[in-house]
């Protein structure tokens, strides 16, 4: 089968080797000459035979839609183009109108599975029309992990599905790191525990918490004993945001993945003015002790 990518970077060029391994061609585009197969988008699409597919993997929001706006004047009626990045699924509907009207297909598919999915293969959720995932299926099973089609690839639903699954993926995402990271600070800050990465490598077998996420924490600890290279400062790629905004817009309690996105925010945070409020109110009404800011800090506080 023949496919043109557009975006070739940290995933969409090793997305690219995985389908060419795979047996199928491709066709890339990207801005960076040096690693793509076309000179434009013109010329990407003037390569492909119809009915061609398209498949986009550009940063989300403006680019996406600007990419998506551009192949609709591009391609031709029975075209298929395929959003593989993490757009917000509200973004799905109005790419899929305005191809509609011009007769091309529309598929969203949200992807997992980072810089390992080369070698490891990238999990799936797709949404759209079932005769359009079935003419793609081909790339699909390219791209997904060997094994059961079901345990790596899903047709979640109508368009807008794929990346609604996405993005509750990434909220679980948000919590899951965000309880390991804690259960890592916790065994730092305890004397009795003297070999804490040997504690998290046991965990990796048999135990209830094993995960890949976990082998990947223990792996950090490895090359980075202590993340002494690293600082707390934590960024957050949205789709975090759009699963709380979700949650209440459904009236679904997210605690948990509430709480992973709110540390977030508390990590930009060198000295929080909410905590300094806090300080200041527990001085007032109880006399407990603060620490002053500058070279001389106040007395601990123990309550």
């Amino acid at each position: 089968m023949q496919l043109g990518l557009v975006g070739l970077g940290k995933m969409g060029f090793n997305m690219r080797e995985r389908v060419r391994a795979a047996g199928h061609e491709v066709v890339g585009y990207d801005r960076n000459p040096d690693i793509s197969d076309s000179s434009s988008l013109t010329d990407l699409v003037d390569k492909l035979q119809a009915p061609r597919v398209v498949w986009v993997m550009v940063p989300s929001g403006e680019p996406t839609r600007q990419t998506v706006a551009e192949l609709g004047e591009l391609l031709a009626e029975g075209d298929v183009v395929i959003d593989g990045g993490n757009s917000r699924y509200t973004d799905d509907k109005v790419n899929a109108e305005l191809l509609a009207g011009k007769g091309i297909g529309y598929l969203d598919c949200g992807v997992s599975g980072g810089v390992w999915g080369k070698e490891n293969g990238y999990g799936l959720m797709v949404g759209g029309d079932a005769e359009l995932v079935e003419r793609a299926q081909p790339i699909f099973d390219a791209l997904r992990p060997e094994g059961p089609r079901e345990e790596g690839f899903a047709h979640a639903g109508k368009v807008g599905a794929g990346h609604f699954a996405k993005m509750v993926h990434n909220g679980i995402e948000y919590g899951l790191m965000q309880a390991y990271a804690e259960g890592y600070e916790l065994l730092v800050a305890a004397d009795e525990v003297t070999d804490v990465p040997a504690v998290l490598k046991a965990w990796t077998r048999g135990t209830v918490v094993r995960s890949w996420l976990l082998d990947l924490l223990v792996k950090a600890l490895d090359e980075d004993p202590g993340l002494a290279q690293l600082t707390g400062y934590v960024e957050d790629s949205g789709e975090g945001r759009w699963t709380v905004e979700e949650a209440i817009n459904h009236s679904v309690p997210l605690p948990v993945i509430s709480a992973a996105l709110f540390a977030r925010f508390a990590s930009r945070q060198d000295d929080s003015p909410a905590m300094k409020a806090v300080s200041a109110l527990r001085n007032q009404f109880g006399g407990h002790a603060v620490h002053k800011a500058g070279p001389t800090s106040g007395s601990g506080d123990v309550s």
